[in-house]
């Protein structure tokens, strides 16, 4: 399944450079079905290469109900990025939808290396530009287009997303009900 075009910060960024990193200084360790690759409040350990499986990130509301505001794939990144490298507490929770096999490299070593590797610098802020392009479009799409159009774009750039994630997930990331994206589906 090719999700190239779900998270769009990827066309921007220097995948190769991502992917070699993770896969050739990073350990692959192994998540299951609900466990936490970061937990909001506390730094993220990882940056990681998805090898296999779904996560999805987690923002909690003040009574604590869930609202999924990001969504990766096998072949892509999960990362609290940047903040994690700067040694700041994430704001979301990074939670495994599948059993996943992450390539994953630590935040703090990278963190480190920030303040002596001019390249990686560049490469770091290169991609959070990227990041921040996606997010605030993304934003914006919440506030100018509607659920049909978010729905309808939404299914155009993975239209296996159904047998990925589940409809409770897909209708937080679109910001509607469950019975509003059973509607729209039904249409």
């Amino acid at each position: 399944m090719d999700t190239g075009n779900f998270n769009t910060y990827y066309e921007n960024i220097d995948r190769d450079f991502w992917r070699k990193l993770c896969v050739e200084q990073g350990v692959l360790r192994h998540y299951d079905k609900g466990e936490f690759f970061a937990m909001q409040g506390e730094t993220a350990r990882y940056l990681g290469y998805i090898k296999s499986g779904t996560l999805k990130y987690v923002a909690y509301t003040p009574d604590g109900s869930e609202s999924v505001v990001g969504l990766e794939f096998a072949g892509e990144f999960v990362a609290d990025f940047p903040f994690s490298l700067y040694g700041r507490r994430s704001r979301v929770s990074i939670i495994a939808v599948t059993s996943c096999d992450i390539y994953c490299v630590s935040t703090r070593e990278l963190g480190k290396r920030l303040e002596a590797d001019l390249e990686l610098y560049k490469t770091v802020a290169e991609s959070t530009l990227a990041l921040f392009d996606t997010i605030y479009n993304r934003y914006l799409n919440l506030h100018t287009k509607s659920a049909q159009e978010r729905y309808d774009e939404l299914i155009e750039k993975n239209e296996d997303i159904f047998t990925l994630f589940s409809l409770k997930d897909i209708a937080s990331y679109l910001n509607i009900t469950p019975t509003h994206l059973s509607r729209l589906r039904k249409s």
